[in-house]
Parts: structure tokens; C-alpha cells; sequence
């Protein structure tokens, strides 16, 4: 299976950048994994809602133009449905066996996603009601997509 992230915003931390390259390391031998970062708009201290909205829509005009059309395609929301490790894992496998062989997940920018960019998701995936910085989500949703390879091949993973 072929798993692409879709970030908005560049890496700038070693310690991230050291984070992520582990995690592609320990993948490479479950999945082809591509990411992918687009550029992210600046946000003005006191944008309005319209400003706002015009961003999420630069930003998500970026990323639908790296979304392949038979990719299924999975958005990180914080009002999307929360799933445990053990679900997650459930979800990608079943995705394979129903023959669907690209799965990209998007993580917003700052302020979110895009209308466009919702509207094209298959399934939005919440991890926690509460908001994280875009570099640390992307360790997050890499260690989880690791830990559902792990659970699919019945290997041991901490609980």
C-alpha cells in the first residue's frame, strides 16, 4: 500500500525533522510512504473570518493539486471521528482488502482545512478534541500509522 501525507508548512526543528525520518525508517518495510508539505499562508495577529478563509483556501487549493483522484483520502479534524490505535488499524486493512492501495492523510496548517479540502475527504479522523502543532501531528500520525502495521502483521506494540 502507498500512504502520502499532505502537510501545510515546513519542518523546521531537527528534533522534528530526526522524529519523522525514524518513523519513515520503521515504515519502509510495511508501506511506500511519500510526504508531501505545501506552503502555508501567513496569518495576520487579528485576521477576521474572512481573511481566514481566504487562507484555508490558498492553502487548500495547494493540497488538492497533490491529491491523486483514486487515493482515498483521510483529513485530520478535530471534529472527525475518533478512533483508537487498534480501530485504525482495523480501517487501513480493511481499506487494503477492499482494494483501495493509496491512502493520503492531510494535516491542515494553523487556523485548518480548507471547505474544498473537507469536501474531498472520504473520512475525517480526530485524534483528541484538542489542538496540536501541525510538526508534532505529523510524528503523532506517523507513530500511529506505524503502530496499525505492527497490529495488522500481529506484531507486538506497547498499549
Amino acid at each position: 500500500m502507498k500512504i502520502t501525507i499532505i502537510t501545510v508548512g515546513k519542518l523546521k526543528e531537527k528534533y522534528w525533522k530526526d522524529a519523522v525520518a525514524e518513523y519513515q525508517k520503521r515504515l519502509s518495510r510495511y508501506c511506500k510512504l511519500e510526504l508531501l508539505e505545501v506552503q502555508d499562508e501567513k496569518t495576520p495577529e487579528q485576521a477576521g473570518l474572512a481573511a481566514e478563509d481566504g487562507i484555508r483556501s490558498k492553502e487548500g487549493e495547494r493540497i488538492l493539486k497533490l491529491i491523486r483522484p483514486d487515493s482515498f483520502v483521510i483529513t485530520l479534524e478535530i471534529q472527525g471521528k475518533m478512533l483508537s490505535s487498534e480501530e485504525l488499524a482495523d480501517r487501513i486493512e480493511s481499506l487494503g482488502i477492499q482494494g483501495q492501495s493509496h491512502l493520503t492523510f492531510v494535516i491542515g496548517g494553523s487556523i485548518g482545512l480548507g471547505r474544498e479540502v473537507q469536501k474531498r475527504s472520504d473520512f475525517a479522523l480526530s485524534f483528541s478534541r484538542m489542538t496540536y502543532p501541525h510538526q508534532l501531528m505529523r510524528v503523532i500520525l506517523l507513530e500511529q500509522i506505524y503502530r496499525s502495521y505492527r497490529i495488522i502483521a500481529g506484531e507486538p506494540y506497547h498499549k
